[in-house]
């Protein structure tokens, strides 16, 4: 992945952005997969092939890069075992389980609305 430039106007403008603390954990599970895949290991610790068998639509390329961002952010623990061939398990932080009963509000206020939204009636 390529680096941004740190004098970049988004990088300026990240750094002011995430001074809001919602602004701040918003930025930390953003994206298009972060929630999915936090949701999915709340569940167990998972391989990556289980990741991915769970995932299928999303490239590897994209859940490696995924998993590594929520590594980086401590939301995500990754385990090597020294094993042949190796073996590569991951779980939620004590961090990251503490948006076990967000992401459950999200969702339910998301179901909610997308029935609103797409039934006016």
């Amino acid at each position: 992945m390529a680096t941004r430039k740190k004098n970049s106007t988004y990088s300026r403008n990240e750094t002011i952005i995430i001074e809001c603390d919602l602004t701040y954990a918003v930025n930390k599970i953003g994206g298009r997969w972060k929630i999915l895949i936090l949701s999915k290991l709340e569940q167990k610790k998972m391989r990556f092939s289980e990741l991915k068998k769970e995932f299928f639509y999303i490239t590897e390329r994209m859940l490696t890069l995924q998993l590594r961002a929520l590594e980086q952010d401590g939301l995500v623990k990754r385990t090597v075992y020294a094993e042949v061939p190796p073996r590569v398990e991951y779980e939620l932080t004590e961090m990251a389980a503490e948006f076990g009963p967000i992401f459950k509000q999200l969702s339910a206020w998301g179901g909610k609305h997308r029935k609103l939204v797409n039934n006016p009636d």
